[in-house]
């Protein structure tokens, strides 16, 4: 996998990939981490950096990092106490990279994919989350209903993000096991999906917008749910 972007090779680096290639412009070279990290980068220009990772946004800088290897579900429920949010058909590889980024920021314990009908970790996403995926632990899971059922019998309480939902989001008990359960962009949670929920949550809107992207929406509700655990 080719990744690009500054903070994207840069945390590649400190996490547990293995980075092999760097490609560099001039400017790019004289990144202090670079040199702190042992790595002499590969000179190139921006067009040649941009024809090998196929995007203009690369920051003058490229990698070639080995795969991303995901967790399984249950490596993520026998942790103690944990907060993982879940994400139901989130397809939009920029939206998975904010949200990775807000979850890693926030102190979770890791974040859940359905394997199928999901946007997966990508380059695109590992520049969208700053490099955030590289300290995120992510899983994948078949069945995400099968995932919250699983979680709730080992005691977790799972919490759907609900436009139409009547609890607010501030009133919700945060500490513990605790899942939060994101829908997909336009449709929301599927019907089995909100059904395995303990509870479905909204956060109330005030302006003439109907609703807030699922990155803003997962950013508030991450940040609340750190915020009453610490």
């Amino acid at each position: 996998m080719i990744i690009y972007g500054r903070n994207a090779v840069h945390e590649a680096i400190r996490g547990p990939r293995t980075v092999g290639q760097v490609w560099a412009t001039p400017g790019a070279l004289k990144e202090p981490w670079l040199a702190e990290a042992g790595i002499r980068p590969s000179p190139q220009t921006a067009d040649e950096i941009a024809s090998r990772c196929g995007s203009d946004g690369h920051q003058g800088i490229c990698a070639e990092v080995s795969d991303y290897l995901y967790l399984e579900g249950e490596d993520l429920l026998a942790l103690d106490q944990p907060l993982i949010i879940a994400l139901d058909q989130v397809q939009d590889p920029q939206n998975l990279g904010a949200i990775c980024r807000s979850a890693e920021c926030a102190g979770a314990a890791g974040l859940v994919l359905p394997e199928r009908r999901a946007a997966e970790v990508t380059p695109a996403v590992c520049k969208a989350s700053a490099g955030a995926v590289e300290h995120l632990p992510l899983a994948q899971v078949r069945n995400l209903t099968d995932f919250l059922n699983a979680a709730k019998a080992r005691g977790f309480w799972c919490y759907g993000a609900d436009a139409d939902a009547t609890m607010d989001y501030r009133k919700v008990d945060f500490s513990g096991a605790v899942v939060l359960v994101m829908g997909s962009e336009g449709k929301g949670l599927r019907p089995r999906v909100a059904s395995a929920c303990d509870g479905l949550i909204s956060l109330p809107l005030r302006g003439k917008i109907e609703s807030l992207s699922v990155g803003a929406a997962a950013a508030v509700l991450l940040y609340t749910a750190a915020a009453t655990r610490s």
